[in-house]
């Protein structure tokens, strides 16, 4: 008998070799590397092989054919996805646990099987009884919806050309297996084998598939980085479970625009729709108070007004602490340096705890200006007018530049009843005589200039 080969592989980037070393030298992690048995090359590898073989094609002989898109009926999803689901598309939804991974995906396929498509959701971690529970609840009934739970590929494979569904969920990636694989579910080896199987399953069935993802401690999704390679669409659920809001993130989408977002609330009948996000994350505001910054920041295509929070305190300790919630705390760090040194305040003896309210996070450098501001409002224990929105990135020595889309965020701030817009000097050229005429901007060059204008 021939012996059996072990590699070493890599979990996050999926990198293999014949021993073991501290550090990857793909990704450049350390302690990742896992035992994995190397899988026969003689045997058939994939149970879902192409049944036609492919031609060279000239770019102007290809057809442009319409893509077949299902739309869900919930108008964020649909929009987020590039206008609906794509037919033979793969998708992988990833999140924490108990965002509302299972919830949406569950809403969705109700909706699409009330349109007479075909849906199969596999719950690999549930009994059916338990997920038809859970439907229930939400109050989803269809007759075209059918539930599996099994965890083997094959059997999966086998009822999904028995029953020729048009849509598949898979409920999660790292629970299901190939027995020819020696790997435990969920490792390296059969999370890229099963992705594989079900990219030949989708496009070659045309089958609209979804994957459910788990995600590791730092947030990001389990499983080597070939799995978001694989797919056609990723998709990110973030959140504050606190606060009811789940926001979902685009970070890749071969058939719509990438980095967009679409806003839902947690509620007893599922995940709704939240059509004015900027709304939503100022109805709590408080005007008039210190510390507090209203902010356009820019997801994708679409403007949303956030309020930026500060809390300026003496120190009790030697150390002064910093703390941020939504935003990188490298960034904080930055834009203290720039406030000590170009106003002269002296934060090395106080803590500082910047939020962005309602749990969302930031990480586009336009709203650098806002946090600075909401910053010295605190410090000084003055408040900033409650009608000014503030819009600006700032460089290390203390100029405000340019952002990008400055249009859209005055657009937005126009219709939420704002009246005055603090924006980069360099912004103004471009800038439209009808926005000039709804709202009052002022430009500026540098940090002490806004300060002086709005805390004196």
């Amino acid at each position: 008998m021939s012996k059996t080969k072990v590699l070493w592989c890599c979990k996050e980037c999926g990198h293999t070799q014949a021993k073991w070393t501290g550090n990857c030298f793909a990704c450049k992690k350390w302690d990742t590397f896992v035992q994995e048995v190397d899988i026969d090359q003689k045997s058939q590898r994939f149970s879902s092989p192409s049944q036609v073989v492919a031609k060279p094609l000239s770019l102007s002989d290809v057809s442009e054919g319409e893509l077949r898109r299902f739309t869900t009926g919930m108008g964020e999803f649909d929009r987020l996805v590039g206008g609906g689901i794509v037919s033979g598309s793969l998708t992988l939804v990833g999140g924490d646990p108990g965002i509302g991974k299972s919830t949406l995906l569950l809403q969705i396929c109700n909706a699409l099987a009330k349109q007479g498509l075909l849906v199969l959701y596999v719950c690999g971690e549930e009994s059916a009884e338990q997920t038809s529970f859970r439907a229930k609840r939400l109050g989803l009934k269809s007759e075209r919806l059918f539930l599996l739970s099994e965890t083997l590929y094959s059997n999966i494979k086998m009822q999904v050309e028995h029953l020729k569904p048009d849509v598949l969920v898979i409920d999660s990636i790292q629970i299901l297996y190939k027995a020819e694989i020696p790997s435990a579910p969920g490792s390296v080896s059969q999370v890229r084998e099963i992705a594989t199987e079900c990219m030949h399953l989708a496009k070659g069935m045309g089958i609209a598939t979804f994957l459910i993802g788990h995600v590791t401690k730092s947030g990001e999704i389990a499983g080597p980085r070939v799995l978001e390679h694989l797919v056609d669409t990723v998709l990110e659920f973030e959140g504050d479970k606190q606060h009811g809001y789940r926001m979902m993130r685009c970070i890749k989408n071969r058939f719509g625009p990438t980095d967009d977002i679409a806003l839902f609330q947690m509620a007893a009948e599922g995940l709704q729709e939240v059509l004015n996000p900027s709304e939503a994350f100022l109805q709590e505001r408080l005007k008039e108070t210190p510390g507090t910054v209203v902010v356009p920041t820019v997801e994708g295509s679409r403007a949303i007004l956030i309020e930026v929070q500060s809390l300026v305190a003496a120190s009790s300790f030697s150390t002064s602490t910093r703390r941020c919630t939504g935003l990188d705390q490298n960034r904080l760090a930055l834009l203290l340096a720039v406030l000590e040194k170009r106003m002269g305040y002296a934060l090395y003896h106080t803590d500082v705890f910047v939020s962005i309210a309602g749990g969302m996070k930031i990480l586009e450098p336009a709203i650098d200006l806002g946090i600075l501001l909401s910053i010295a409002s605190s410090f000084c224990n003055r408040s900033i007018d409650s009608q000014t929105i503030v819009i600006g990135e700032v460089g290390l020595g203390g100029e405000v530049r340019r952002v990008p889309k400055i249009e859209s965020r005055l657009k937005e701030a126009i219709h939420m009843g704002f009246k005055t817009c603090i924006l980069p000097k360099r912004n103004l050229t471009s800038l439209s005589p009808d926005i000039l005429a709804k709202i009052h901007v002022i430009g500026v060059e540098r940090v002490e200039e806004v300060i002086h204008e709005l805390i004196g």
